[in-house]
């Protein structure tokens, strides 16, 4: 019954997507070069770590719906100081990189989540956060990390997590 609706939904909502998808610039047909994660995102953590930022193409739906895969970009910045809620490019004690929210601190450890996972969490000490996200950069515009208007749809998110599963499918249907 689950998948039968997912189907009925994505199929009824095709000419949105693909309307949404000519809106805001994305399409197949751009080449893009790919480096390794590994390779890429150690470069990126020296040259933040020497002062300067760095601008990165989200890769990978964890983030969900507040970055779209290859679509949006964010800028990252060495981090000053952490709190709960901020997007950071962390090395996880698995040793791949992930670019999730902070969703607990406790001393130096740190818990982190997509906003598009319903369960699963990494973790991982201060010392691995590479870098904190500064801006999102989407393809008309450009949002402040520390814009209230966002933070207070960031916080209302993570209060959705019983639900968001339901909400998730819906926005999936609709992309």
């Amino acid at each position: 019954m689950k998948r039968f609706l997912k189907q009925s939904l994505r199929l009824l909502l095709t000419p949105l997507r693909l309307a949404s998808q000519r809106r805001n610039g994305v399409s197949a047909e751009g080449e893009r070069k790919q480096l390794p994660n590994e390779a890429l995102l150690g470069l990126v953590r020296e040259m933040l770590s020497e002062g300067h930022t760095a601008v990165l193409t989200v890769k990978g739906y964890s983030m969900r719906p507040f970055l779209e895969h290859l679509r949006d970009k964010v800028r990252l910045e060495q981090p000053v100081s952490l709190s709960v809620g901020d997007a950071v490019l962390a090395k996880e004690q698995g040793g791949r990189y992930v670019l999730h929210r902070i969703v607990s601190i406790e001393g130096e450890s740190l818990t982190l989540m997509g906003d598009g996972n319903v369960r699963g969490t990494e973790r991982c000490l201060k010392a691995d956060v590479c870098g904190v996200v500064t801006e999102y950069i989407r393809p008309r515009r450009t949002i402040k990390a520390s814009d209230p208007s966002l933070r207070r749809r960031i916080r209302a998110w993570r209060r959705l997590l019983p639900i968001r599963r339901y909400l998730l499918t819906l926005y999936k249907a609709t992309v």
